[in-house]
C-alpha cells in the first residue's frame, strides 16, 4: 500500500498499558504512553522552549481543529508534533482532551527525543527534527475485553459491522461509527491519511481484532496511523451513541512557529 514509512515512534518505544474504561464517553482515560528511551541534552534551554512552543500551538488549535500538525524550533533544536480528537467529540470536549496531554506527556515520559500519549478521546505525539521513523501500520497497543460472548453468531454480527466500518471509513474520509445489531463499532485514521490507505490501515487492525480478541465483547487496537473499537451490548447499544451510521470528513491543518532560539 501508498503508506510512506513515516513514524514518531521507533520499536525502542516503551509502552505502558493500562486498563480502557468501560465508558466510552470517559475521553480523558489514558490509553497508553509510548516514549522514547533517548532524552536531550538541553543545556541551553532550547529544545524545552521548542517543546513548550510546540505544546502551546497544538493546544490553541484544539478549540477549532480536530487534527492538527505544527513544528516549532529552528535547525536541529526543532520539534515537530500533531494532535488528533476522536471526530465525534465536540471543539469543546476536543480542547478539554487535548489540554491534558502536555503536563501527562512530561509527567509519564519527561524530556524524551519523542513521545506519544493516547486518551481515549484525543492524542498528541512529537519528536525531535532526523527522529527515525516507521511504518504506519506499524501496531502501538492492543486490548481485549476479559468477558466473551455467550452463544452463538457473535463473530458473525462482528464481523458484519467491521465490513460496514471498512467502507465507511474510506467513504467518510478517515472516521466512522455505526451501531449494528447490539455492536457498536469505531475507526478512524490520522487526519493525513488518504482515503484508500485508511481503508488498508482500518482493514489491519480489523483483522488483529477478530484473531486476538476472538469472542471478547469488546477490544481496542491502535496502529500508528488509526485505530479501530468495538463494544458489544447484550441489551442494546446506549442512547449515547448514534442509533445509525455517522461519518465526517476529518479536518486537516498544519503550522510552523519559531520558538525564538536558533
Amino acid at each position: 500500500m501508498g503508506f510512506p514509512r513515516k513514524s514518531l515512534f521507533l520499536l525502542l518505544f516503551l509502552i505502558l498499558f493500562t486498563n480502557l474504561a468501560e465508558s466510552a464517553s470517559d475521553y480523558t482515560t489514558l490509553v497508553y504512553k509510548g516514549c522514547s528511551k533517548e532524552t536531550f541534552t538541553d543545556p541551553n534551554g532550547v529544545y524545552s522552549q521548542a517543546l513548550s512552543s510546540l505544546f502551546g500551538s497544538l493546544v490553541s488549535q484544539s478549540t477549532k481543529a480536530k487534527f492538527f500538525k505544527a513544528t516549532a524550533g529552528s535547525g536541529q533544536s526543532s520539534m515537530t508534533g500533531l494532535f488528533q480528537c476522536r471526530d465525534d467529540l465536540s471543539n469543546s470536549d476536543c480542547y478539554n482532551c487535548v489540554s491534558r496531554l502536555p503536563v501527562l506527556s512530561d509527567k509519564l515520559c519527561g524530556k524524551t527525543t519523542a513521545a506519544r500519549i493516547q486518551l481515549l478521546g484525543c492524542y498528541m505525539l512529537y519528536e525531535v527534527v532526523g527522529f527515525t521513523q516507521i511504518s504506519g501500520m506499524q501496531i502501538l497497543y492492543k486490548t481485549c475485553g476479559g468477558t466473551n460472548a455467550a452463544g452463538r453468531g457473535f463473530e458473525e454480527r462482528r464481523d458484519t459491522a467491521f465490513s460496514v466500518m471498512e467502507n465507511g471509513v474510506v467513504t467518510g474520509h478517515g472516521f466512522y461509527a455505526t451501531s449494528y445489531q447490539s455492536l457498536y463499532v469505531m475507526g478512524q485514521c490520522e487526519g493525513d491519511v488518504g482515503d484508500s490507505d485508511c481503508g488498508e490501515c482500518v482493514k489491519s487492525a480489523v483483522q488483529r481484532a477478530q484473531v486476538e480478541c476472538g469472542s471478547s465483547i469488546s477490544g481496542q487496537v491502535y496502529l500508528h496511523k488509526c485505530f479501530i473499537s468495538y463494544s458489544y451490548y447484550p441489551n442494546g447499544v446506549p442512547g449515547r451513541h448514534s442509533s445509525s451510521a455517522s461519518s465526517s470528513s476529518n479536518s486537516y491543518s498544519s503550522s510552523s512557529s519559531s520558538s525564538g532560539n536558533n
